[in-house]
């Protein structure tokens, strides 16, 4: 009973300082910021009002979006961790895994953080909101087991690299910068979901994709203006 319960104070105490360094703390990239092609890095152009605000409002979007995939693992990590049989190596091998996608997103996170800043736009002003949700879901996802919670990385991955493909056709043609990390930032996102399908995760109904698409388009369109 002890061990149970010391497993659970952990996990619950790795899980609340996950959340305070996502909200809180300033995000420190493991890899350089990503940059256009040298000879478009040389000569960037300038950006007119209305393109600084469209990508101000874009990065934003992807902003929250990256502080919800850090809510999601660790949802998903928390869950692994205090489930039934969550002792097992497997389960600790689960949590792991979802923990290194998140660094991954951690970059994403001080990307995008560092173009906002340089396009003198903001974060969204509801981030914890977002955490708080999203980790929730990630919660329920990993309690419903190992397959369904990494399954659950691999069709929230690849909504993600939809919606990215969609920024880069939103985002100003001239705009090699923000185009420079949107583009790592999908790169990874594919690399996410293949690794969550070859360690076991499964394919989830088609309502609850449905579900997933419609929370995204809730958060992606109220993130664009607050």
């Amino acid at each position: 009973m002890a061990a149970i319960m010391n497993s659970f104070v952990d996990a619950t105490l790795i899980a609340a300082d996950n959340a305070l360094r996502t909200l809180l703390a300033p995000h420190r990239a493991a890899r350089p910021t990503p940059q256009p092609p040298a000879e478009l890095a040389a000569h960037p152009a300038a950006l007119s009002d209305a393109e600084r605000r469209l990508s101000g409002a874009l990065m934003r979007v992807n902003h929250v979006g990256e502080i919800c995939a850090q809510a999601l693992y660790t949802g998903q990590a928390y869950a692994a961790r205090i489930a039934p049989g969550a002792a097992t190596a497997d389960q600790e091998r689960t949590a792991r895994h979802l923990e290194a996608a998140a660094q991954d997103e951690t970059d994403h996170l001080a990307w995008c953080q560092q173009r906002l800043d340089e396009l003198g736009d903001r974060r969204s002003l509801l981030c914890p909101l977002w955490y708080a949700g999203a980790f929730a879901i990630g919660v329920a996802a990993g309690l419903a087991g190992r397959g369904v919670s990494l399954g659950f990385v691999v069709e929230t991955e690849r909504q993600v690299e939809a919606h990215l493909d969609g920024h880069l056709d939103r985002l100003p043609a001239h705009d090699h910068a923000s185009r420079a990390i949107v583009q790592q930032m999908k790169d990874d996102e594919i690399r996410h979901a293949r690794d969550a399908l070859h360690a076991g995760g499964v394919e989830l109904p088609t309502p609850v994709k449905w579900a997933m698409r419609a929370a995204a388009k809730v958060m992606t369109t109220v993130a664009h203006r607050i």
